[in-house]
């Protein structure tokens, strides 16, 4: 199994709870990989174990060829994250916010690139220059695209980025999730949203019991038969 983000038959419990159980999965670069499931079934887990902030009981994940748990600081250098809420500087705009946090990322970029980032990201013209603290959470969540995209992260880690947005935002949020799999990012989306997960994803694999199922290809089935599909697995 080989891709720049690969779990190996990973376990995880917290105390007498069983969350992962043989977890295997590997995401190759430019691909979208969709996990999906019903609350509680370690999506999250699954998220924070690629960012080292919690450690498998059994089995290996690797980010871009390095054990997570052997060097978690180099590692994390390989990825971004976007939480479900993305905490930007209310009184700075969109364009220093992205200018910051390049900044800290060691990037000295051209006003001109910054600005051609938050566009790659979807992030209209007009609002590069307003408050952040006055941005819906899909502006926030396109300069979350902008900065992974300045950084040249080569996997990109998703929770739940759609929810909340009105389907125009949602659209636009999976065109900038796109664009950046077209960079070359191997993206890793946990989320419920079955009808984007059929717009923007590549495979799609169910989360259960601790395991993922067979993934397939959503743009294969209608979005009828994903929710079919969605569910039977559940039931098995």
């Amino acid at each position: 199994m080989s891709g720049l983000l690969t779990f190996i038959a990973v376990t995880k419990r917290f105390g007498s709870r069983g969350v992962l159980d043989g977890l295997s999965l590997s995401i190759g670069a430019g691909e979208v990989f969709a996990l999906v499931g019903p609350n509680g079934a370690g999506k999250t887990t699954t998220l924070n174990l690629a960012l080292g902030f919690v450690t498998p009981d059994g089995g290996r994940v690797q980010v871009c060829g390095e054990d997570v748990r052997r060097d978690p600081v180099k590692a994390r250098q390989c990825l971004a994250y976007l939480p479900e809420q993305l905490a930007l500087y209310p009184n700075l705009t969109g364009l220093k916010n992205l200018r910051y946090f390049t900044l800290l990322a060691g990037l000295d970029l051209k006003p001109s690139d910054l600005r051609a980032l938050l566009n790659a990201a979807g992030l209209a013209d007009d609002a590069h220059a307003q408050p952040a603290g006055d941005y819906s959470k899909g502006m926030r969540q396109k300069v979350g695209i902008a900065i992974a995209m300045a950084r040249d992260a080569r996997i990109l880690l998703l929770d739940e980025p759609t929810s909340g947005l009105d389907p125009a935002a949602a659209s636009d949020l999976s065109r900038a999730i796109r664009a950046a799999a077209a960079r070359g990012a191997a993206v890793l989306m946990a989320t419920h949203d079955l009808y984007r997960v059929r717009e923007v994803a590549d495979r799609v694999g169910v989360l259960r019991s601790g395991r993922i199922g067979e993934a397939i290809d959503p743009k294969r089935l209608d979005h009828v038969e994903l929710e079919q599909l969605y569910v039977a697995e559940l039931a098995r």
